[in-house]
C-alpha cells in the first residue's frame, strides 16, 4: 500500500477517535460550581452568612439596606466595602429549597457581615462578589447618608457620586508605598495675613482650625494654599483640597509638587481619564496618598485621617452638582469638617454671603489681610458709567468710552490686556444704534437677534425681518446691546490693528498667555494667566451681569469682576482695572475699594431682614401644574414652613438640551418654593423625602416628575 493510501486510511479512522477524545475531555472537566443566579443548593458561610446589601436603587422608597446570604464559596471575598451583584425584585412567591430565587441582576456594595438577619423570610444569595477591593469604607457611608438625608436624596444616587466607576486594569495594579510625613513647612505669604502663620502653625500641631480666606490678588495664593496642605501632612493627617475646574486644579497641582516634590498627592480631575483617575482614587482609599486635588467630584475622596479640607471659590457654579440630589461642594465640605472634627478652609479673592455667614455665626474665623497689604496688591480700579457708550465718539469705532480706550492704549505699551465681555456668542441682543432701544420683531415684538451675522431673526417667533426701522427714532442702523467674546475681538482688532488679539472662551480655553502686548478677549471664568500679570483689564457690559433676574446678581458680579482683576499687575506697577457699570452701585463700589467681605456683610445682614438664604433653609419643588398643586397638599411640612407661589417656570429654550430632572423644552412646568427658618432644614428636607418616598413606592406615571432642589442656587 502507497504513503498516499496510508494517509488517507489515518485520516478515515482518525476522525472517531478526535470525537471521543472531546467526549472524554469534557465528561473529564471540572464540575462547574453552582450558577451565580442562585447558588442553588450551595452551602452557606459558616460564620456571617448574612450579607446587608446597598443596591443601585436611586427610588427612595428602596433607600435601605437588604440582606442576602453569603455562599460558602464567596466568603473570603464577600467583605464590607466591596462590590457585589444581587438578585433584586424576586417575589415571596418564588423560593425553592429555602431560598429566595429570580429578580434582576444589579450592582451594589456590600456594607456589612451579619450572624443573623432581621427578615424572617428566605433570603436570595449573593449572585457575584465583582471585586474583592473594598472601596466604601464606614466613613465614607456616614457621609453618603448625611449628604442623602441633607438633600432628600438617596443613599444610592450619593453613591453613584461617591465612589467611581471600576477599572479592572487600575485596580489589579498595586499603589505606591506611602510617603513619611514631609518637615512643616515655613509661613510663607500667610505671613501677608493677619492669622496666617497662626493658621498654619495649628495644622501643622494638629490641630483644627476653621477660617474663611480672602485671599489677596495676585498668583501668590497657589503657594499659600499647598503650605496649609503641607502643614497638615506635617502632622501626619490628610488633606482634601478642591476647586471649581481642571486649570485652577493643574495651578494647585504645580505648586503642591513645587513645595513637597511628585508623589505626596493625587489630582482627581475628569481630564485624567477612567483609569488613571479610579488609579489616583484608589491609591487615596488605599492610604499610599494623604492629600487630594480635584473638581467637584473629589468632595467624596475617601482620605484618611482626614485634618483638612479645603473649597477654592465657593461661589462658583461648579461646585454645584448637576445630578441627584444635586449636593454642593461646599455644604459635603462643612458635613466632613462637622463629622471628622478636621481643619476647614474656605478660600477666594471674593467672599460668598455663605462664607461671611461662617464667620458671623462665630463656627469659623476671617483670614484677612491688613489694607496696607490689599493696596500693594491690588491694581487701580476705575469705573465709567454705561451711559457713555451711547454719546461718547470712541465708543462708535469699538464700544469703548474715552477713558477704556487710552487704559487699553496705555497697557499695551507694557503687556497683554484683559478684555471680559459677559456673554458668549455673537450678538445676543440688538438694539438701535443711535437711540438704544431695544430691537424688537414687527409681528409678535419679540428680541431680534443675528444668528449668522448677517440676517435678523426673532427669537419668539422665529419670523425672519428684512426691513427692520426702530420704531422711536426711525435709524435703521443696528447694535449689540450686549457683545460677545468673537465680535468684541474684532472689534478692539480693528481699533488696535497692530495688536494681536487672543479669544477665550467656551470653544476654545487659553490657560496662559505670553507676557507680550496682545488683547485677550475672555468670558467670565476663562480668564488666561498672563506671565507677570496683565497690565490692564476692562470688563465691558456690567449692567448685563447686575441686572439678572437673580438674588445673587451682586455677588455674583463681583465675584466675576474680582477673579479678572487678581489677573492684573498691582497698582505699583502701573496696573489699572476698568469696569463699564454704573459707579454707585454697591458691587461696583466694593470693586474700587477691593472690599469683597464688606459686601458679603451687607448683603447677608439684608437677607436676613427678609429671611432669605443663607440665613433661612429653603427649598424648591418644580413639577407640571396639577401635578406640583398635589404633592403640595399631600406635604408634611413643619409648622413654621412658608409655601411661596407657585409660579411658571421657564423650560428653557427650544432646541437646547434638557436639565437633569427639569422640564423638557415646550412644557409647562410651575415652581413652589418652601422656606423654614434655622434649625427646621432636617425636618423640611425629611418631609420632602417621606413625601417623594409615598409617590414612588405607588408608581409615579410617565409625565409626572416632580423635581426638588434642597439650597437652589438660584431662586430669582
Amino acid at each position: 500500500m502507497s504513503s498516499d493510501d496510508e494517509r488517507e486510511t489515518a485520516g478515515a479512522d482518525g476522525a472517531p477517535e478526535q470525537l471521543a477524545l472531546i467526549r472524554e475531555t469534557v465528561r473529564q472537566a471540572k464540575v462547574p460550581r453552582a450558577k451565580p443566579r442562585t447558588w442553588r443548593g450551595a452551602a452557606l458561610a459558616p460564620e456571617l452568612p448574612v450579607a446587608r446589601i446597598l443596591v443601585n436603587k436611586g427610588a427612595l422608597h428602596l433607600d435601605q439596606s437588604f440582606d442576602y446570604a453569603v455562599p460558602a464559596e464567596l466568603d473570603a471575598d464577600a467583605q464590607p466595602g466591596v462590590r457585589v451583584r444581587v438578585r433584586f425584585g424576586a417575589g415571596r412567591g418564588r423560593v425553592r429549597d429555602g431560598r429566595r430565587e429570580g429578580g434582576g441582576l444589579i450592582d451594589g456594595f456590600l456594607v456589612e457581615r451579619r450572624a443573623e438577619s432581621d427578615y424572617s423570610g428566605p433570603l436570595a444569595a449573593l449572585a457575584q462578589v465583582v471585586s474583592p477591593e473594598p472601596v466604601l469604607g464606614p466613613e465614607l457611608l456616614q457621609l453618603v447618608r448625611a449628604v442623602a438625608d441633607r438633600y432628600a436624596g438617596s443613599t444610592a444616587d450619593v453613591l453613584q457620586l461617591a465612589v467611581p466607576p471600576r477599572n479592572a486594569r487600575a485596580e489589579g495594579k498595586p499603589s505606591p508605598e506611602p510617603a513619611p510625613p514631609p518637615p512643616a513647612p515655613e509661613p510663607g505669604g500667610w505671613t501677608r495675613y493677619r492669622q496666617g502663620p497662626a493658621f498654619v502653625e495649628a495644622l501643622a500641631r494638629g490641630g483644627a482650625p476653621r477660617a474663611v480666606w480672602t485671599a489677596l490678588p495676585g498668583p501668590g495664593w497657589t503657594d499659600e494654599l499647598a503650605r496649609a496642605v503641607a502643614a497638615t501632612l506635617a502632622s501626619g493627617r490628610g488633606a482634601l483640597v478642591v476647586v471649581p475646574d481642571g486649570r485652577t486644579a493643574a495651578r494647585v497641582d504645580a505648586a503642591l509638587t513645587a513645595l513637597l516634590g511628585e508623589g505626596r498627592h493625587a489630582l482627581l480631575t475628569a481630564d485624567a481619564g477612567p483609569e488613571k483617575r479610579y488609579a489616583e482614587w484608589l491609591a487615596v482609599r488605599r492610604g499610599s496618598v494623604r492629600a487630594v486635588v480635584g473638581t467637584r467630584a473629589a468632595m467624596f475622596a475617601p482620605v484618611r485621617d482626614l485634618g483638612l479640607v479645603v473649597i477654592w471659590e465657593d461661589g462658583d457654579g461648579s461646585h454645584s452638582e448637576q445630578h441627584a440630589p444635586l449636593p454642593h461642594a461646599r455644604e459635603v465640605l462643612l458635613l466632613r469638617a462637622a463629622h471628622d472634627g478636621c481643619g476647614f478652609l474656605v478660600g477666594s479673592t471674593s467672599c460668598t454671603v455663605e462664607a461671611a455667614q461662617l464667620v458671623e455665626t462665630g463656627w469659623a474665623r476671617p483670614l484677612i489681610a491688613d489694607r496696607e497689604q490689599v493696596r500693594a496688591a491690588a491694581p487701580r480700579v476705575r469705573t465709567v458709567g454705561d451711559e457713555l457708550l451711547a454719546r461718547d465718539a470712541a465708543a462708535r469705532s469699538a464700544r469703548l468710552p474715552s477713558l477704556a480706550w487710552e487704559t487699553v492704549r496705555d497697557g499695551l505699551r507694557a503687556g497683554p490686556v484683559l478684555v471680559q465681555v459677559p456673554r458668549r456668542g455673537y450678538a445676543p441682543r440688538l438694539a438701535c444704534e443711535r437711540c438704544r432701544e431695544p430691537a424688537r420683531c414687527a409681528h409678535c415684538a419679540g428680541p431680534l437677534s443675528a444668528p449668522d451675522a448677517v440676517r435678523l431673526q426673532c427669537d419668539w417667533c422665529g419670523r425672519d425681518e428684512t426691513a427692520w426701522h426702530c420704531t422711536a427714532c426711525g435709524n435703521a442702523r443696528l447694535r449689540a446691546q450686549v457683545v460677545g467674546a468673537r465680535r468684541t475681538a474684532e472689534e478692539l482688532g480693528r481699533a488696535f490693528p497692530a495688536v494681536p488679539v487672543r479669544t477665550s472662551g467656551r470653544d476654545h480655553v487659553l490657560d496662559t498667555v505670553p507676557g507680550e502686548p496682545a488683547l485677550v478677549v475672555s468670558t467670565p471664568g476663562a480668564e488666561p494667566v498672563a506671565e507677570g500679570g496683565y497690565a490692564a483689564a476692562l470688563l465691558l457690559d456690567g449692567w448685563a451681569m447686575l441686572s439678572r433676574p437673580d438674588l445673587r446678581a451682586g455677588e455674583e458680579a463681583l465675584r466675576r469682576w474680582t477673579a479678572a482683576a487678581s489677573l492684573v499687575r498691582p497698582q505699583g506697577d502701573g496696573g489699572t482695572v476698568v469696569v463699564v457699570a454704573e459707579p454707585t452701585l454697591r458691587p461696583v463700589q466694593a470693586l474700587v475699594r477691593w472690599d469683597p467681605v464688606g459686601h458679603a456683610v451687607r448683603e447677608l445682614a439684608e437677607r436676613a431682614e427678609l429671611g432669605f438664604p443663607p440665613v433661612s433653609r429653603m427649598a424648591a419643588v418644580s413639577a407640571a401644574g396639577p401635578v406640583l398643586a398635589a404633592f403640595l397638599a399631600g406635604l408634611e411640612l413643619p409648622p413654621e414652613a412658608q409655601v411661596l407661589g407657585p409660579v411658571p417656570l421657564s423650560s428653557g429654550e427650544a432646541g437646547r438640551g434638557r436639565r437633569p430632572g427639569g422640564p423638557s423644552p415646550g412644557e409647562e412646568w410651575e415652581r413652589a418654593l418652601i422656606r423654614v427658618p434655622p434649625g427646621s432644614g432636617a425636618a423640611l428636607a425629611a418631609a420632602l423625602k417621606a413625601a417623594q418616598a409615598g409617590r414612588t413606592a405607588r408608581g409615579v406615571p410617565a409625565g409626572e416628575a416632580v423635581r426638588i432642589r434642597i439650597d437652589p442656587p438660584d431662586i430669582g
